[in-house]
């Protein structure tokens, strides 16, 4: 440190120049954060945290999917199952026959009579292979990689657990089952808990432990 008015070196610890006697106006003040002489008496590749400016708040978008993307997603898988379904029917069509079911149908134009046998078990046929082919689109689907089903896949959601990971066959066919006591509130109420709850999670959601997420 040198004096303002002369230039002589300061001795440390005095008040006075000892060139000119003018007085030493005080310590000299600390460096600048991002002054080089700081930045050059950090050891090497270590920033002084002096220097760090303080983060700045960003503000991110909910990683919950909202209730309309879910919905939107369900009528694609919807119309994926539908497909599914009419495939079935025309096994089921195929293995009674055309003729068969004409005659049925005839013979039920009388109300007294009651449903041929061949068609309860053509409508049982088709309700238990769609019930076991849509447990196994969904649960191994979002047990897989990808985390989801076609419909989510395609707006970009996946299903994890709590902690956003991602989920065993054993829970997502648990989530799977659970959307049959979802469906059985009245007027929907536990497919629109999505809407309004913290997470963004139906009930079959939290019954499962799990959370439908938009990928980062």
């Amino acid at each position: 440190m040198y004096c303002s008015k002369c230039g002589t070196q300061l001795v440390e610890g005095k008040a006075f120049c000892s060139g000119c006697g003018q007085p030493v106006s005080g310590p000299p003040a600390p460096p600048s954060a991002y002054s080089a002489p700081a930045m050059a008496t950090a050891p090497a590749g270590v920033i002084p945290s002096y220097a760090s400016a303080p983060p700045m708040a960003v503000p991110f978008p909910s990683p919950y999917a909202g209730f309309w993307l879910r919905v939107v997603a369900h009528i694609i898988d919807s119309l994926i199952a539908g497909v599914v379904i009419g495939i079935f029917f025309l096994l089921g069509l195929a293995f009674i026959g055309i003729g068969s079911l004409t005659e049925m149908f005839r013979g039920m134009e009388n109300s007294d009579a009651a449903p041929p046998v061949a068609l309860i078990l053509m409508m049982i046929f088709i309700g238990i292979a769609a019930l076991f082919s849509g447990w196994i689109y969904y649960a191994y689907m979002e047990s897989s990689p990808n985390q989801g089903t076609l419909g989510k896949m395609a707006l970009g959601l996946i299903v994890t657990d709590l902690q956003g990971r991602r989920v065993t066959f054993g829970r997502a066919s648990g989530r799977f089952f659970a959307r049959i006591i979802t469906g059985m509130i009245p007027l929907g109420i536990g497919f629109m808990m999505a809407g309004f709850t913290e997470r963004k999670q139906a009930l079959h959601d939290m019954i499962a432990g799990c959370l439908v997420l938009r990928k980062s």
